[in-house]
Protein backbone atom coordinates (compact mmCIF):
# COMPACT_ATOMS: atom_id res chain seq x y z
CA UNK A 1 0.00 0.00 0.00
CA UNK A 2 1.53 3.51 -0.80
CA UNK A 3 1.76 6.31 1.46
CA UNK A 4 -0.89 8.77 1.93
CA UNK A 5 -2.54 7.12 -0.90
CA UNK A 6 -0.22 7.00 -3.32
CA UNK A 7 0.21 4.67 -5.84
CA UNK A 8 1.45 1.03 -4.51
CA UNK A 9 5.00 0.50 -5.18
CA UNK A 10 5.91 -1.64 -7.97
CA UNK A 11 8.59 -3.64 -8.44
CA UNK A 12 12.00 -2.00 -8.97
CA UNK A 13 10.44 1.23 -7.69
CA UNK A 14 11.28 3.05 -4.59
CA UNK A 15 9.06 2.27 -0.99
CA UNK A 16 10.62 5.61 0.71
CA UNK A 17 11.39 9.11 0.23
CA UNK A 18 13.75 11.63 1.87
CA UNK A 19 12.83 15.29 3.02
CA UNK A 20 15.96 17.66 3.26
CA UNK A 21 15.85 21.55 3.44
CA UNK A 22 18.07 23.95 4.41
CA UNK A 23 17.68 25.45 8.30
CA UNK A 24 15.11 28.68 7.57
CA UNK A 25 14.67 32.11 9.67
CA UNK A 26 11.33 33.56 8.03
CA UNK A 27 10.38 36.93 9.26
CA UNK A 28 10.64 40.85 8.37
CA UNK A 29 14.05 42.15 9.81
CA UNK A 30 15.62 38.74 10.37
CA UNK A 31 18.29 40.07 7.31
CA UNK A 32 20.13 42.01 10.24
CA UNK A 33 20.75 38.86 12.18
CA UNK A 34 23.31 37.65 8.97
CA UNK A 35 26.17 38.22 11.15
CA UNK A 36 25.07 36.66 14.12
CA UNK A 37 24.04 33.35 12.07
CA UNK A 38 27.76 33.55 10.12
CA UNK A 39 29.55 33.57 13.44
CA UNK A 40 27.34 30.85 15.01
CA UNK A 41 28.10 28.74 11.67
CA UNK A 42 32.17 29.33 12.31
CA UNK A 43 32.63 31.79 10.14
CA UNK A 44 35.48 34.38 10.08
CA UNK A 45 36.16 35.21 6.91
CA UNK A 46 33.23 35.59 4.97
CA UNK A 47 32.58 36.33 0.69
CA UNK A 48 29.82 38.14 0.37
CA UNK A 49 27.62 37.53 -3.02
CA UNK A 50 25.29 40.38 -4.61
CA UNK A 51 25.30 42.01 -7.89
CA UNK A 52 25.46 45.20 -8.76
CA UNK A 53 21.82 46.48 -8.47
CA UNK A 54 21.21 44.54 -5.01
CA UNK A 55 24.69 46.34 -3.90
CA UNK A 56 23.06 49.85 -4.51
CA UNK A 57 20.02 49.28 -1.85
CA UNK A 58 19.94 49.33 1.55
CA UNK A 59 19.68 45.62 2.17
CA UNK A 60 23.07 45.13 0.87
CA UNK A 61 24.15 47.75 3.84
CA UNK A 62 22.67 46.02 6.39
CA UNK A 63 23.84 42.67 5.55
CA UNK A 64 27.64 44.02 5.59
CA UNK A 65 27.25 46.13 8.70
CA UNK A 66 25.71 43.02 10.43
CA UNK A 67 28.46 40.99 9.16
CA UNK A 68 31.08 43.96 10.58
CA UNK A 69 29.45 44.10 13.78
CA UNK A 70 29.97 40.62 14.62
CA UNK A 71 33.58 40.86 14.15
CA UNK A 72 33.93 39.05 10.53
CA UNK A 73 36.13 39.63 7.88
CA UNK A 74 34.54 40.18 4.25
CA UNK A 75 35.14 39.86 1.12
CA UNK A 76 32.85 41.35 -1.40
CA UNK A 77 31.98 40.28 -4.67
CA UNK A 78 29.15 41.78 -6.50
CA UNK A 79 29.65 40.82 -10.54
CA UNK A 80 26.90 38.46 -10.43
CA UNK A 81 25.65 38.08 -13.34
CA UNK A 82 21.56 38.28 -13.95
CA UNK A 83 20.85 34.91 -15.32
CA UNK A 84 24.33 33.17 -14.70
CA UNK A 85 26.49 31.50 -17.33
CA UNK A 86 29.46 28.95 -17.31
CA UNK A 87 31.88 32.04 -17.60
CA UNK A 88 30.20 34.14 -15.01
CA UNK A 89 30.01 30.55 -13.05
CA UNK A 90 34.03 31.07 -13.21
CA UNK A 91 35.02 33.72 -12.75
CA UNK A 92 33.06 34.01 -9.02
CA UNK A 93 34.50 30.79 -8.49
CA UNK A 94 38.56 32.28 -9.42
CA UNK A 95 37.53 35.19 -6.54
CA UNK A 96 36.25 32.64 -4.60
CA UNK A 97 39.64 30.72 -4.68
CA UNK A 98 41.41 33.83 -4.07
CA UNK A 99 39.54 35.26 -1.48
CA UNK A 100 40.34 31.82 0.76
CA UNK A 101 36.50 32.41 2.91
CA UNK A 102 35.90 30.28 5.65
CA UNK A 103 31.93 30.87 4.71
CA UNK A 104 29.54 32.44 2.26
CA UNK A 105 27.01 34.88 2.11
CA UNK A 106 24.59 35.62 -0.84
CA UNK A 107 21.92 38.27 -1.09
CA UNK A 108 20.04 38.79 -3.99
CA UNK A 109 17.78 36.41 -6.52
CA UNK A 110 18.41 32.61 -7.84
CA UNK A 111 20.84 33.76 -9.91
CA UNK A 112 23.19 35.79 -6.83
CA UNK A 113 22.24 32.18 -4.92
CA UNK A 114 23.18 30.08 -7.86
CA UNK A 115 26.51 31.62 -8.42
CA UNK A 116 27.63 32.03 -4.75
CA UNK A 117 26.50 27.80 -4.98
CA UNK A 118 28.91 27.52 -7.56
CA UNK A 119 31.78 29.61 -6.31
CA UNK A 120 31.60 27.30 -3.27
CA UNK A 121 31.57 23.98 -5.00
CA UNK A 122 34.38 24.43 -7.29
CA UNK A 123 36.49 26.59 -4.75
CA UNK A 124 36.34 23.58 -2.50
CA UNK A 125 36.41 21.35 -4.88
CA UNK A 126 38.38 22.26 -8.07
CA UNK A 127 37.40 20.05 -10.84
CA UNK A 128 36.80 20.29 -14.64
CA UNK A 129 33.86 22.61 -14.69
CA UNK A 130 31.88 19.88 -17.06
CA UNK A 131 32.60 17.36 -14.38
CA UNK A 132 29.86 18.29 -11.82
CA UNK A 133 26.71 19.54 -14.63
CA UNK A 134 24.21 17.52 -14.95
CA UNK A 135 24.74 14.40 -17.37
CA UNK A 136 24.38 13.60 -20.38
CA UNK A 137 25.18 17.67 -20.66
CA UNK A 138 27.97 17.24 -18.31
CA UNK A 139 29.54 14.20 -16.46
CA UNK A 140 27.51 14.55 -13.49
CA UNK A 141 30.30 13.52 -11.03
CA UNK A 142 28.72 13.32 -7.28
CA UNK A 143 30.34 16.27 -5.14
CA UNK A 144 33.40 14.49 -3.55
CA UNK A 145 32.59 16.66 -0.06
CA UNK A 146 30.86 19.18 1.96
CA UNK A 147 31.10 22.32 0.80
CA UNK A 148 31.89 25.48 3.52
CA UNK A 149 28.91 26.60 4.81
CA UNK A 150 26.24 29.06 2.92
CA UNK A 151 23.91 31.73 4.56
CA UNK A 152 21.58 32.31 1.73
CA UNK A 153 19.33 35.63 1.83
CA UNK A 154 16.92 36.24 -1.34
CA UNK A 155 15.63 39.36 -2.37
CA UNK A 156 13.52 38.10 -4.77
CA UNK A 157 9.93 35.96 -3.62
CA UNK A 158 11.25 33.29 -6.55
CA UNK A 159 13.33 31.12 -7.01
CA UNK A 160 13.67 29.32 -3.89
CA UNK A 161 17.41 28.95 -4.71
CA UNK A 162 18.06 29.23 -0.41
CA UNK A 163 16.94 26.12 -0.07
CA UNK A 164 17.46 23.49 -2.97
CA UNK A 165 20.58 21.91 -3.73
CA UNK A 166 20.24 23.04 -7.62
CA UNK A 167 22.36 25.67 -9.05
CA UNK A 168 21.56 26.62 -12.81
CA UNK A 169 23.15 28.13 -15.61
CA UNK A 170 23.45 28.68 -19.18
CA UNK A 171 26.07 27.10 -21.18
CA UNK A 172 26.92 29.38 -23.71
CA UNK A 173 28.29 26.77 -25.78
CA UNK A 174 25.08 24.79 -26.36
CA UNK A 175 22.51 27.82 -26.18
CA UNK A 176 20.43 26.37 -23.59
CA UNK A 177 20.64 26.82 -19.64
CA UNK A 178 21.35 23.26 -17.28
CA UNK A 179 22.80 22.67 -13.77
CA UNK A 180 24.23 20.96 -10.83
CA UNK A 181 22.05 19.10 -8.49
CA UNK A 182 23.68 18.06 -5.04
CA UNK A 183 22.28 17.65 -1.77
CA UNK A 184 26.02 19.07 -0.84
CA UNK A 185 24.70 22.53 -3.06
CA UNK A 186 21.89 23.07 -0.32
CA UNK A 187 22.67 25.92 1.79
CA UNK A 188 23.59 25.74 5.58
CA UNK A 189 20.59 28.25 6.45
CA UNK A 190 18.44 30.75 5.13
CA UNK A 191 17.27 34.19 6.40
CA UNK A 192 14.22 35.33 4.19
CA UNK A 193 13.24 38.67 5.34
CA UNK A 194 10.10 39.83 3.07
CA UNK A 195 10.94 43.54 3.41
CA UNK A 196 13.36 42.57 0.49
CA UNK A 197 10.62 42.56 -2.01
CA UNK A 198 9.32 45.96 -1.34
CA UNK A 199 11.88 47.61 -4.11
CA UNK A 200 11.19 44.96 -6.35
CA UNK A 201 9.78 46.12 -9.65
CA UNK A 202 6.02 44.43 -10.70
CA UNK A 203 7.48 42.65 -13.70
CA UNK A 204 10.11 41.08 -11.69
CA UNK A 205 7.46 40.07 -9.01
CA UNK A 206 5.36 39.08 -11.36
CA UNK A 207 7.64 36.63 -13.45
CA UNK A 208 9.71 35.19 -10.20
CA UNK A 209 5.80 34.31 -8.81
CA UNK A 210 5.45 32.40 -11.92
CA UNK A 211 8.53 30.79 -11.22
CA UNK A 212 7.25 29.75 -7.78
CA UNK A 213 3.98 28.93 -9.33
CA UNK A 214 5.42 26.74 -11.20
CA UNK A 215 7.46 25.04 -8.97
CA UNK A 216 4.52 23.81 -6.60
CA UNK A 217 2.66 23.06 -9.93
CA UNK A 218 5.14 20.75 -11.47
CA UNK A 219 6.05 19.21 -8.29
CA UNK A 220 2.36 18.18 -7.60
CA UNK A 221 2.19 16.48 -10.88
CA UNK A 222 5.29 15.10 -10.83
CA UNK A 223 5.89 11.41 -11.44
CA UNK A 224 5.00 9.98 -7.74
CA UNK A 225 8.09 8.64 -5.71
CA UNK A 226 6.90 5.24 -6.01
CA UNK A 227 6.78 5.11 -9.87
CA UNK A 228 10.82 5.95 -9.48
CA UNK A 229 13.44 3.29 -9.93
CA UNK A 230 14.71 2.72 -6.43
CA UNK A 231 18.31 3.61 -5.93
CA UNK A 232 20.91 1.35 -5.98
CA UNK A 233 21.84 2.35 -2.44
CA UNK A 234 19.74 4.19 0.02
CA UNK A 235 22.45 7.39 -0.44
CA UNK A 236 21.76 7.24 -4.26
CA UNK A 237 18.30 8.62 -3.54
CA UNK A 238 18.37 11.68 -6.04
CA UNK A 239 16.72 14.99 -4.51
CA UNK A 240 14.20 15.07 -7.36
CA UNK A 241 12.48 12.25 -6.03
CA UNK A 242 8.90 12.70 -7.75
CA UNK A 243 5.66 13.60 -5.99
CA UNK A 244 5.65 12.48 -2.54
CA UNK A 245 3.40 13.70 0.59
CA UNK A 246 5.49 15.93 1.92
CA UNK A 247 6.17 18.24 -1.02
CA UNK A 248 2.42 17.58 -1.79
CA UNK A 249 2.08 19.86 1.68
CA UNK A 250 4.35 22.95 0.62
CA UNK A 251 2.69 22.62 -2.91
CA UNK A 252 -0.83 23.11 -1.76
CA UNK A 253 -0.35 26.00 0.24
CA UNK A 254 1.82 27.65 -2.45
CA UNK A 255 -0.63 27.67 -5.01
CA UNK A 256 -3.42 28.79 -2.78
CA UNK A 257 -1.43 31.57 -1.81
CA UNK A 258 -0.20 32.33 -5.17
CA UNK A 259 -3.57 31.97 -6.49
CA UNK A 260 -4.57 34.81 -3.81
CA UNK A 261 -1.78 36.95 -3.74
CA UNK A 262 -0.17 36.77 -6.99
CA UNK A 263 -2.19 39.81 -9.19
CA UNK A 264 -1.95 41.94 -5.82
CA UNK A 265 1.78 42.17 -5.80
CA UNK A 266 2.54 42.66 -8.83
CA UNK A 267 0.23 45.75 -9.35
CA UNK A 268 0.77 46.88 -5.62
CA UNK A 269 4.31 47.55 -4.42
CA UNK A 270 3.07 49.24 -0.74
CA UNK A 271 0.51 45.29 -0.33
CA UNK A 272 2.75 44.50 2.24
CA UNK A 273 0.78 41.71 2.83
CA UNK A 274 0.85 40.37 -0.32
CA UNK A 275 4.13 40.53 -0.75
CA UNK A 276 4.77 39.04 2.43
CA UNK A 277 2.76 36.35 1.06
CA UNK A 278 4.35 35.58 -2.13
CA UNK A 279 7.83 35.29 -0.20
CA UNK A 280 6.29 32.57 2.01
CA UNK A 281 4.90 30.79 -1.15
CA UNK A 282 7.91 31.05 -2.47
CA UNK A 283 10.07 28.96 0.37
CA UNK A 284 7.16 26.50 0.26
CA UNK A 285 7.04 25.70 -3.09
CA UNK A 286 11.50 25.57 -2.89
CA UNK A 287 11.14 23.25 -0.31
CA UNK A 288 8.57 21.29 -2.44
CA UNK A 289 10.12 21.12 -5.87
CA UNK A 290 13.94 20.82 -3.78
CA UNK A 291 12.14 17.20 -2.68
CA UNK A 292 10.39 16.71 -5.50
CA UNK A 293 11.84 17.93 -8.66
CA UNK A 294 10.01 20.42 -11.36
CA UNK A 295 9.91 18.60 -15.01
CA UNK A 296 8.82 19.84 -18.56
CA UNK A 297 8.03 23.41 -18.35
CA UNK A 298 11.37 24.02 -16.46
CA UNK A 299 13.41 21.57 -19.01
CA UNK A 300 11.61 23.38 -21.92
CA UNK A 301 12.47 26.66 -20.26
CA UNK A 302 16.39 26.21 -20.30
CA UNK A 303 16.14 26.03 -24.14
CA UNK A 304 13.74 29.46 -23.96
CA UNK A 305 16.11 31.48 -22.24
CA UNK A 306 19.32 29.93 -23.32
CA UNK A 307 18.77 30.93 -27.47
CA UNK A 308 16.89 34.25 -27.15
CA UNK A 309 17.99 36.60 -29.22
CA UNK A 310 16.48 40.42 -28.80
CA UNK A 311 13.77 40.37 -26.12
CA UNK A 312 14.39 43.02 -23.37
CA UNK A 313 11.55 42.62 -21.08
CA UNK A 314 11.03 45.82 -18.91
CA UNK A 315 11.81 46.03 -15.02
CA UNK A 316 15.68 43.84 -15.50
CA UNK A 317 18.59 45.08 -16.95
CA UNK A 318 18.34 46.20 -21.01
CA UNK A 319 22.23 45.53 -22.01
CA UNK A 320 21.23 42.24 -23.89
CA UNK A 321 18.33 40.38 -24.86
CA UNK A 322 17.26 38.23 -21.66
CA UNK A 323 13.99 35.90 -21.47
CA UNK A 324 13.51 36.00 -17.57
CA UNK A 325 13.21 32.40 -15.59
CA UNK A 326 9.93 32.45 -14.78
CA UNK A 327 8.67 34.13 -17.61
CA UNK A 328 10.85 31.26 -19.64
CA UNK A 329 8.60 28.42 -17.60
CA UNK A 330 5.45 30.05 -17.95
CA UNK A 331 5.16 30.35 -21.75
CA UNK A 332 5.44 26.24 -21.96
CA UNK A 333 3.26 25.88 -19.08
CA UNK A 334 -0.38 25.68 -20.06
CA UNK A 335 0.46 23.56 -23.31
CA UNK A 336 2.26 21.28 -21.20
CA UNK A 337 -0.54 20.60 -18.37
CA UNK A 338 -2.66 20.12 -21.15
CA UNK A 339 -0.78 17.34 -22.11
CA UNK A 340 0.07 15.87 -19.06
CA UNK A 341 -3.27 15.87 -17.28
CA UNK A 342 -4.46 12.69 -18.65
CA UNK A 343 -1.60 10.98 -16.03
CA UNK A 344 -3.22 12.49 -13.23
CA UNK A 345 -6.61 14.14 -14.12
CA UNK A 346 -7.54 14.79 -10.13
CA UNK A 347 -4.23 16.44 -9.24
CA UNK A 348 -4.54 19.17 -11.67
CA UNK A 349 -8.08 19.78 -11.37
CA UNK A 350 -7.33 20.25 -7.77
CA UNK A 351 -4.42 22.20 -8.48
CA UNK A 352 -6.51 24.49 -11.18
CA UNK A 353 -9.16 24.68 -7.72
CA UNK A 354 -6.31 25.98 -5.27
CA UNK A 355 -5.22 28.53 -8.14
CA UNK A 356 -8.81 30.03 -8.26
CA UNK A 357 -10.48 28.05 -11.20
CA UNK A 358 -14.19 27.27 -10.98
CA UNK A 359 -14.69 23.35 -10.76
CA UNK A 360 -18.33 23.45 -10.93
CA UNK A 361 -19.18 20.70 -13.56
CA UNK A 362 -15.55 19.65 -14.40
CA UNK A 363 -14.67 16.44 -14.90
CA UNK A 364 -11.69 14.24 -15.41
CA UNK A 365 -11.48 14.62 -19.08
CA UNK A 366 -11.86 18.43 -18.42
CA UNK A 367 -8.87 18.65 -16.44
CA UNK A 368 -6.23 19.68 -18.74
CA UNK A 369 -7.91 22.73 -20.52
CA UNK A 370 -9.48 23.66 -16.67
CA UNK A 371 -6.19 23.88 -15.80
CA UNK A 372 -4.56 25.50 -18.59
CA UNK A 373 -6.99 28.10 -18.71
CA UNK A 374 -6.35 29.52 -15.22
CA UNK A 375 -3.02 29.33 -16.53
CA UNK A 376 -3.58 31.79 -19.29
CA UNK A 377 -5.84 33.95 -17.01
CA UNK A 378 -3.26 34.49 -14.46
CA UNK A 379 -0.77 34.97 -17.03
CA UNK A 380 -3.18 37.78 -18.78
CA UNK A 381 -3.61 39.46 -15.42
CA UNK A 382 0.24 39.80 -14.33
CA UNK A 383 0.96 40.78 -18.26
CA UNK A 384 3.39 37.86 -19.64
CA UNK A 385 3.86 37.55 -23.01
CA UNK A 386 1.80 35.65 -24.89
CA UNK A 387 3.28 32.32 -25.52
CA UNK A 388 6.82 32.10 -27.12
CA UNK A 389 5.75 34.23 -30.18
CA UNK A 390 5.72 37.04 -27.36
CA UNK A 391 9.60 36.57 -26.56
CA UNK A 392 10.78 36.35 -30.21
CA UNK A 393 10.07 33.11 -31.33
CA UNK A 394 8.12 31.46 -33.94
CA UNK A 395 7.52 28.17 -35.52
CA UNK A 396 11.08 28.26 -37.35
CA UNK A 397 12.19 27.66 -34.15
CA UNK A 398 11.04 25.16 -33.03
CA UNK A 399 13.30 22.60 -34.05
CA UNK A 400 16.08 23.98 -31.93
CA UNK A 401 14.21 24.93 -28.97
CA UNK A 402 13.33 20.72 -28.99
CA UNK A 403 17.52 20.06 -29.55
CA UNK A 404 18.00 22.16 -26.29
CA UNK A 405 15.54 21.10 -24.15
CA UNK A 406 15.84 17.05 -24.82
CA UNK A 407 18.91 16.84 -22.95
CA UNK A 408 17.64 18.17 -19.84
CA UNK A 409 16.73 14.77 -18.87
CA UNK A 410 17.11 15.22 -15.22
CA UNK A 411 13.42 17.09 -15.62
CA UNK A 412 11.82 15.82 -18.29
CA UNK A 413 12.19 11.77 -16.65
CA UNK A 414 10.29 13.75 -13.41
CA UNK A 415 7.09 14.46 -15.67
CA UNK A 416 3.88 12.06 -15.46
CA UNK A 417 4.33 11.31 -19.01
CA UNK A 418 6.93 10.66 -21.92
CA UNK A 419 8.71 13.77 -23.12
CA UNK A 420 10.16 12.51 -26.25
CA UNK A 421 11.27 14.52 -28.92
CA UNK A 422 8.08 14.83 -31.05
CA UNK A 423 6.29 15.52 -28.01
CA UNK A 424 8.45 18.17 -27.39
CA UNK A 425 8.39 19.37 -30.80
CA UNK A 426 4.74 19.55 -30.54
CA UNK A 427 4.35 20.97 -27.06
CA UNK A 428 6.30 24.06 -28.31
CA UNK A 429 4.31 24.72 -31.28
CA UNK A 430 1.24 24.72 -28.99
CA UNK A 431 3.14 27.46 -26.60
CA UNK A 432 3.81 29.42 -29.18
CA UNK A 433 0.69 31.41 -28.68
CA UNK A 434 -2.22 31.31 -26.44
CA UNK A 435 -4.60 33.97 -26.96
Amino acid sequence: MGCCHYPPVIEGCDSAFTVDTSRITFGRGCLSEVGDRARALGMKRVALFSDARVARLKHFDTVLQSLRAAGLDVAVYTDVHVEPTDQSFLDAARFASEAKPDGYVSLGGGSVIDTCKAANLYATHPADFLAYVNAPVGEGRPVPGPLKPHLACPTTSGTGSEVTGITIFDLLSMGAKTGIASPALRPTEALIDPDCTATLPGEVVAASGLDVLSHALESYTARPYTRRPAPVRPSLRPMSQGANPWSDLGCREALRLMGLYLERGVKDANDHEAREQLMWASTLAGIAFGNAGVHAPHGMAYAVAGKVRDFHPTGYPDDEPLVPHGMAVIVNAPAVFRYTATASPERHLEAAGHLGADLRDATPADAGEVLAGRLVHVMRAVGMPNGLSGVGYTGADVDALTEGAFPQQRLLQNAPREMTRPVLTELFHQALRYW
